[in-house]
């Protein structure tokens, strides 16, 4: 289901369209020594905008990975330089995708890309099935705590 949910993505839901304007942005990031990070980020974010369904953005600390020191102020200035904008296209578009009633899936994937184009620094991609399991597992250290 999440490859035919995909494919009518790419094709009909506006995939090819934010999986090309997050190459573009990560093009324009890699120009600058400094933007490097940036463009490593919005790399990976363009291959989850490409094919979102069955898949998920979940940080990197759930799956016991370290956080990079300053991932925090890098995702702060990611979002003033192009968080922002990303997160408005992907939100117009997901009220467009929406409003069609049939495309609600579409708009419902735009969402999460919305969402994830404020802090795309320090997040994985993983299938639903380990997020699940990962935010599980932090659940249960919690209440062990």
């Amino acid at each position: 289901m999440a490859f035919v949910g995909n494919l009518l993505w790419f094709v009909f839901g506006g995939g090819i369209v934010a999986w090309l304007m997050w190459l573009l942005t990560a093009a324009v990031f890699a120009v600058t020594v400094i933007g490097i990070p940036f463009a490593k980020a919005a790399f990976r974010i363009s291959v989850f905008s490409a094919f979102p369904f069955g898949r998920e953005l979940i940080d990197g600390r759930l799956l016991g990975k370290e956080r990079v020191a300053g991932t925090g102020l890098v995702n702060f200035l990611w979002c003033i330089l192009a968080g922002l904008w990303l997160a408005i296209f992907h939100a117009v578009g997901g009220v467009i995708c929406i409003l069609t009633i049939i495309g609600i899936p579409f708009g419902l994937a735009h969402f999460k890309l919305a969402q994830v184009s404020f802090a795309p620094l320090g997040k994985v991609i993983v299938s639903t099935d380990v997020a699940k399991a990962a935010r599980a597992k932090s659940a249960n250290e919690a209440l062990d705590k």
